[in-house]
This record gives structure tokens, C-alpha cells and sequence, in this order.
């Protein structure tokens, strides 16, 4: 499998690669074709369902659904720019097409994945502003623009600019043509590797960590105030100095915060082996990538366009009977059945729960 911002064979030159044409595993392309397949089927049947959905109720949008949308289009991104793109790759063995195609859809491929992941987190910085600094949030009151999600499309759009000078249409063999990159050597493919695993992957999840622990621990104090508010005092035992600002915190914000949890968890779990075999077949010379495990993990990130619609849409209580609905109802017989902000649930919300209530 390639990489969005590698050359096709990991740690080979290009007159490695004109000298040698080594074939393909068959087997192992015919597996990638099934499963990209498979993928992107899923991701766009999810993401333009759901789209769908908040579309039809674009005039009640909370702010939770404006940041579900926005990434429900990242994840569309990711799906027609850097999954389609795969799979007919697979099919042909060539990159077919011109040079400006070439760097057009190397560009789309990383724009979809800043989008992806700065949306997750532009959504966990807003969660954390509604829990531990509500009054901020109330008087920010509603803007005709979104500026978090302007933010992370911007970053994404900007970020993504290299790739349209480091890919271009090549030919690396007598009539043959492919979408190859070009790095200074040796350390030109290293360097860009590393540097996008840290701004893609390593610094948004740091941020989203620490935002999480913080909305945690604020919600731990929430309902140490609710339990004890009848059992003593204010001015025998004072409350902590963020008791003000998290002691009315809705369940219905307390929720939404359960949802970017499991979302984030599920960006983990998808792009971690992903940037992990990207970083070990460039700095790795005997790194295994031609083998079934490599193309496996690496198709996992993948997963996570898939994942997205399906946490939002299980957590409101309506896959698939609500999705099913909208696409084949009119509009006006359809019953508002997406819960607010209030319908969205995680285990972790539940397991702070029971011990606050154990105590």
C-alpha cells in the first residue's frame, strides 16, 4: 500500500526502482482491492447518510452536530481523495493520470487527514470551553461563522501545500509512468515523514489528552458537589475553586464530551499503527514493507472514516432505523427522533458515575 506522503516503495529510490521492477504480491493486492473495497463502500454510505441527515436539520444544528458534520465531510474527503485513489491504484498497479492529477489528489489525501484529525480536535477544545468555562461559552453566544472549524479546515488546507511540490507524474521505467515523490536525499523523505506523524497525529492527540483529563476531572468535582450538596455545608467544608464553573454542568454537555472521547479513542486505535509503520519503514532499512502485516495496519486508518458516522449515529440510539428512514422518507413525515446533545452516552461518563455514588 502507498502512503499519502511517501513514495510507493518505502526506502527505494528512484533508480532503484527503474533498474529493478520487482512484481507485485498478487495475493496480497487482490486482499488490499477487497478491503479498500469494503471501506470505501462503508464510508461513503455513512458519511453522506449522516450528512444527509444533519443537512436536512441544518436550522437546528447545536454546536455537537456542526462539528459532527464538518467531520462527517472530512471523512468524505478521506474516503473519494485517499481511499478511491488507493483501490483503483490497486486495480491498475499505475498511477493513471496527468501531473496535475497527480498532485491534486497527493494534496487531498493529507488534506483529508488534517481535516480528520484537527476537527476531532477544534471539537475536544469546544467540549472543554462548555464544561470548564461555561460562562465563556454563553457569552460567546452564536456567530455566523464557526471559527474552530474555519480554523481546522484552514490548517489542513495550508498544511497539505507541500505535497503539490513533492509529487509529481514520473517515469520510472522505458513508457511507464507513475505519481512519485522526490526528496532530498538522504534525509528528505525521514524529515517529512517524522514531521507529519507530529503535526497530524502526536501534537493533536497530546491536545486532545490533556483537554480530556481536565474535562474529567472537572466533571469528577460536578458530581462530588451534586452528591454532597445536601449532606454538608458550603461554609464548613469550602468547595474547590473550579466548583463554581463545573457545578452546573448539564448532563446533556457532560454526554456530548462522551462521544469525542469514544471518537478519539477510535482515531487512536486506527491511525496509531498507521504513523508507527510509517516511521519504521523510513528509518528502518530492513523494515518488512511488502509483507501482509505492513499493508494490514496500514489499511486500518482507513477504518476510521467508517467509524466516525457509526459512533455518532449508535450513541444517539438510531443506527440504522433513523438512517435508513431519512433516506427513504419525506422530510416532512419524519418525527425530530435524534436526541439533543442530552442522548449521547459513553461508558466513561457512567463509570464516574458509579464511583462518585459508591462513595
Amino acid at each position: 500500500m502507498t502512503s499519502p506522503f511517501s513514495p510507493n516503495i518505502s526506502n527505494s529510490s528512484l533508480e532503484m526502482e527503474m533498474a529493478d521492477e520487482q512484481p507485485r504480491d498478487e495475493s496480497l493486492a487482490k486482499i488490499e482491492i477487497a478491503l479498500l473495497s469494503i471501506v470505501f463502500l462503508s464510508a461513503g454510505i455513512l458519511n453522506s447518510g449522516l450528512l444527509l441527515m444533519l443537512w436536512k436539520r441544518r436550522k437546528q444544528l447545536s454546536r455537537m452536530r456542526v462539528f459532527v458534520f464538518h467531520l462527517c465531510l472530512a471523512d468524505l474527503v478521506v474516503a473519494f481523495f485517499q481511499v478511491c485513489p488507493q483501490l483503483m491504484w490497486d486495480i491498475t498497479d499505475r498511477f493513471i493520470g496527468p501531473d496535475l492529477v497527480c498532485r491534486l489528489v497527493k494534496y487531498m489525501q493529507v488534506v483529508g487527514m488534517f481535516a480528520s484529525t484537527y476537527m476531532i480536535v477544534v471539537m475536544t477544545i469546544d467540549r472543554y470551553q462548555a464544561i470548564c468555562n461555561p460562562m465563556v461559552t454563553f457569552q460567546r453566544g452564536r456567530a455566523r461563522w464557526n471559527v474552530p472549524v474555519c480554523v481546522a479546515w484552514a490548517i489542513s488546507l495550508v498544511g497539505s501545500l507541500p505535497q503539490i511540490f513533492i509529487f509529481s507524474r514520473v517515469q520510472v521505467a522505458p513508457g511507464v509512468f507513475d505519481c512519485w515523490a522526490e526528496f532530498i536525499k538522504p534525509w528528505g523523505l525521514k524529515t517529512y515523514v517524522t514531521w507529519t506523524t507530529l503535526v497530524i497525529f502526536v501534537l493533536p492527540i497530546l491536545t486532545v489528552i490533556v483537554c480530556q483529563v481536565r474535562i474529567c476531572r472537572a466533571v469528577q468535582i460536578n458530581l462530588y458537589i451534586k452528591t454532597h450538596k445536601e449532606g454538608e455545608s458550603a461554609v464548613a467544608n469550602p468547595l474547590p475553586s473550579r466548583a463554581s464553573s463545573v457545578a452546573g454542568v448539564s448532563k446533556a454537555r457532560i454526554k456530548t464530551v462522551k462521544m469525542t472521547v469514544v471518537i478519539v479513542l477510535a482515531y487512536i486505535l486506527c491511525w496509531a499503527p498507521f504513523f508507527t509503520v510509517q516511521l519504521w519503514s523510513v528509518w528502518d532499512v530492513n523494515a518488512p514493507t511488502e509483507t501482509a502485516t505492513f499493508t494490514i495496519l496500514m489499511l486500518l486508518a482507513s477504518l476510521n472514516s467508517c467509524a466516525n458516522p457509526c459512533i455518532y449515529l449508535l450513541f444517539s440510539g438510531q443506527l440504522p432505523k433513523r438512517l435508513v428512514t431519512l433516506l427513504c422518507r419525506d422530510q416532512s413525515k419524519l418525527k425530530d427522533s435524534i436526541p439533543e446533545e442530552a442522548t449521547m452516552v459513553s461508558s466513561l461518563y457512567f463509570s464516574f458515575k458509579s464511583l462518585s455514588d459508591a462513595k
